[in-house]
């Protein structure tokens, strides 16, 4: 991808990247895309040790497929306004998004596009929170010449606070779901199936 000219390096730190999110008047997207630093900065941030990301440049990105509209993925399931079908992906959503960082190999875009063509994932399934990610993952597997599978996103299960489980939360588990009485058929009923 770097030699196709689709990644540029971003030398924001994740704080800073967090605080233009904030400033933005319009949403993230358009911060998230940040672009290249002229070639004489770039050389002097690199001269100095700088870390730095390599980010995705959708312009670039738009340019080698000869735009975006032509990307669709199929939905089983549903998004979060109930997008169901052929879907239009929307990449530009994500803004040009982080694909590998000093701290981290890779992304988990680009981790899970390239792992799922190398298993030959045929269906991922996964919750809703995760819908908008198939639109970023869309584009690195047409950029990539790798199959896109077929998507399920299904409703999560909220915590009485109407908050998501999550490990990072040391959110409840299953055990303790069971623990207090409720059945796989009430969490079934709760997920829509």
């Amino acid at each position: 991808m770097r030699a196709k000219g689709l990644l540029y390096r971003c030398f924001r730190t994740r704080r800073e990247s967090l605080e233009e999110i904030a400033r933005a008047p319009h949403g993230a997207a358009e911060v998230l895309t940040p672009g290249p630093l002229s070639a004489d900065e770039e050389a002097r941030r690199l001269a100095r040790g700088d870390a730095f990301a390599w980010r995705l440049s959708l312009a670039a990105a738009q340019k080698a497929l000869g735009g975006f509209s032509h990307l669709t993925f199929l939905e089983q399931g549903a998004g979060p306004t109930g997008e169901k079908g052929l879907v239009s992906a929307r990449p530009e959503t994500a803004g040009g998004v982080v694909l590998a960082r000093k701290d981290l190999g890779v992304s988990y875009h680009l981790a899970v596009v390239v792992d799922d063509a190398d298993q030959e994932v045929s269906h991922v399934i996964r919750g809703a929170d995760l819908f908008e990610a198939a639109h970023i993952q869309r584009l690195l597997q047409a950029l990539l010449d790798l199959p896109t599978p077929v998507y399920r996103h299904h409703p999560l299960l909220l915590r009485p606070d109407g908050k998501r489980f999550a490990k990072r939360d040391t959110a409840e588990t299953l055990a303790d779901l069971r623990a207090r009485g409720d059945t796989p058929a009430a969490l079934r009923a709760e997920l829509g199936f």
